[in-house]
C-alpha cells in the first residue's frame, strides 16, 4: 500500500515543480536580443522642459547614440505634442539632408538643442559640454527670473502691508499709551 502511493506522490511533486520552472521561465522571457520583453509601452512624459531635453540628449549622446539617434530618442520619451518635428529631423539627417533642411519644421522651442548639436554634426565637436553649458544657462536664467520677481513681489507688498501694519500699529501701540498717560493726569 505504501509503495503504491510514494511513486505517485513523487510525479505530482516533479510535475509541479516542473510546471513551476516553465512558469518562472516564461515570467523571464527575454527577445532574442537579449532585452526583456516589454509589457506595456513605456509611459511618455507629458512636458518636458528644454533644459531635460538637453539633459536627454546629453545622456543619448554619451551612450554611445549618434545625433540622429539621440534626436529619435527625445521624440520617444516626451509626447508627441512636446516634441513634433523631432522625427523627421533625425530622419531627414539619416538621409542626408542638411542641418537646415532638417531643422525646417521643428519648433523655435528646441533651438538651443539645435544649436549646442550644430558643431558636432558639422565639425565634429563633442557636443556634451555644448549640451551642459546650455542646460546650466536655462536653469540660471529660470533662477534669474525668479529671484527678480520674488523682488518685484517684496517691492509692490510693502504697500499694502504698510496700509494693514500701521492702522494696527496704532491701534495696538499708541492708543493704549495715550489712554494710560491720560487717565493718569486726570487722577
Amino acid at each position: 500500500m505504501m509503495t503504491a502511493s510514494t511513486p505517485s506522490l513523487a510525479a505530482s511533486l516533479l510535475t509541479a515543480w516542473f510546471a513551476c520552472g516553465l512558469l518562472a521561465l516564461a515570467l523571464t522571457a527575454r527577445t532574442p536580443n537579449g532585452r526583456p520583453r516589454p509589457t506595456t509601452r513605456p509611459t511618455r512624459l507629458a512636458h518636458v522642459d528644454e533644459a531635460m531635453i538637453l539633459d536627454i540628449a546629453q545622456a543619448a549622446l554619451q551612450g554611445g547614440t549618434s545625433i540622429p539617434g539621440a534626436l529619435l530618442a527625445i521624440h520617444e520619451a516626451v509626447a508627441e505634442s512636446e516634441s513634433p518635428g523631432l522625427d523627421v529631423a533625425a530622419r531627414t539627417l539619416l538621409l542626408g539632408g542638411t542641418w537646415e533642411e532638417a531643422w525646417g519644421q521643428v519648433p523655435a522651442r528646441f533651438q538651443s538643442l539645435r544649436d549646442a548639436l550644430q558643431p558636432a554634426w558639422e565639425d565634429g565637436v563633442a557636443p556634451s559640454a555644448l549640451l551642459r553649458q546650455a542646460a546650466e544657462g536655462i536653469r540660471q536664467g529660470r533662477s534669474r527670473r525668479a529671484r527678480e520677481a520674488a523682488a518685484r513681489l517684496g517691492a509692490h507688498l510693502v504697500l499694502p502691508l504698510g496700509l494693514c501694519f500701521l492702522p494696527a500699529f496704532v491701534m495696538l501701540g499708541i492708543v493704549p499709551v495715550i489712554a494710560s498717560v491720560g487717565l493718569s493726569l486726570f487722577r
